[in-house]
């Protein structure tokens, strides 16, 4: 598999502008929601190389990244002339890139596409890797492929249009690429202060990263070994996030995510002796800024259930990534339903 070229880029336009240069696509087709429509898209169309493209704009959240969506992108391609040698530029954060990712890797069995990341959990976690994908049957990402963008770009100021809410969501996906890198990039994150957003700060934190996810995607593209390292949090965080769409009551994936590392972190601490400090360090972070997800013991059977259905699972084994300590992978971890059970205890008391 090829590898995505990740830039992040002061002057978006001349990036742009360069990166379609060297693309000699046919017809360029640029998909949007609803809110990066609005907010987003006039920057974009700034550049020239973009005079007479194509809009394609679908409903905001991560409700919509479906199969009813991708078939109104493909006939809405199929109906305006795309070809295979088309471009697509997905232009959103990561339920756009994940939706158009997917939509552009299986027309006509594949157009080149370029993701610009608008989202900071965009940027950190679906922009960049090559994985694309839809929900489907309430399963986050069921359906997918790994087919890398040529290229994407990230620019920190459509940063400056999210909200709180927003900004720590990705933010918990830059925690886990710490938590599996160094003591050094785990202090350095901790450091952030997220009720004052220093966006020059931001900026250094993410290229760092970036270039963590991009190592280990390189290594191992299809997730057959290392990789699953960056699945770390998003066993349970994916319970999470597809249990708060089928009780009508969605939370962002970050929030989820980091939900899901403070239980992987205990299963961690049970089962490989993580150290207790840390685990506590990232429960009161999550206490301050990210606030509770309510579930009560009989719901922990439909929440197990979810979790069987993970893509990472072997056979009827549940399948996590743990951590011995900071930086200490520790892949294919096998847990029993009462460990799993027990780490929602320790959840719910937290």
């Amino acid at each position: 598999m090829s590898h995505s070229i990740t830039k992040i880029c002061d002057n978006l336009n001349s990036e742009l502008n360069l990166a379609i240069g060297h693309q000699s696509a046919e017809s360029i087709f640029v998909l949007t929601d609803d809110t990066t429509r609005r907010l987003c898209l006039p920057a974009l169309l700034l550049s020239e190389k973009l005079k007479g493209c194509h809009l394609i704009t679908i409903p905001s959240g991560d409700e919509h990244k479906n199969i009813n969506s991708a078939v109104e992108i493909w006939k809405y391609l199929s109906e305006n002339g795309a070809t295979r040698k088309s471009l697509m530029i997905n232009l959103g954060g990561g339920m756009i890139t994940d939706i158009g990712g997917f939509t552009a890797s299986t027309f006509k069995r594949g157009i080149r596409y370029i993701n610009v990341s608008t989202t900071l959990l965009g940027a950190v976690d679906a922009a960049t890797g090559g994985k694309t994908g839809i929900n489907f049957l309430g399963l986050k990402n069921e359906i997918g492929v790994f087919a890398p963008a040529d290229s994407v770009f990230i620019n920190i100021d459509f940063f400056k249009t999210l909200d709180d809410r927003n900004l720590r969501s990705g933010y918990a996906e830059m925690v886990k690429h710490a938590l599996i890198d160094t003591t050094e990039e785990w202090e350095n994150v901790l450091k952030f202060d997220l009720d004052n957003i220093d966006f020059i700060v931001l900026k250094s934190l993410l290229e760092r990263t970036i270039r963590i996810k991009e190592r280990i995607v390189k290594q191992d593209p299809y997730e057959a070994n290392i990789r699953k390292a960056l699945n770390l949090g998003h066993t349970f965080g994916h319970a999470f996030e597809s249990w708060s769409y089928k009780t009508e009551k969605p939370v962002l994936h970050g929030y989820a995510v980091m939900w899901g590392l403070l239980c992987e972190l205990y299963l961690s601490f049970i089962k490989l002796d993580f150290p207790k400090d840390e685990l506590l360090r990232l429960k009161y972070l999550i206490k301050e800024y990210y606030g509770n997800f309510e579930f009560s013991c009989k719901e922990y059977d439909a929440l197990f259930e979810l979790m069987t259905h993970d893509k990472k699972n072997d056979s009827k084994e549940i399948n996590f990534t743990l951590l011995a300590g900071i930086g200490d992978i520790r892949i294919n971890q096998i847990a029993s339903k009462d460990e799993i059970f027990e780490c929602l205890d320790f959840f719910r008391e937290g």
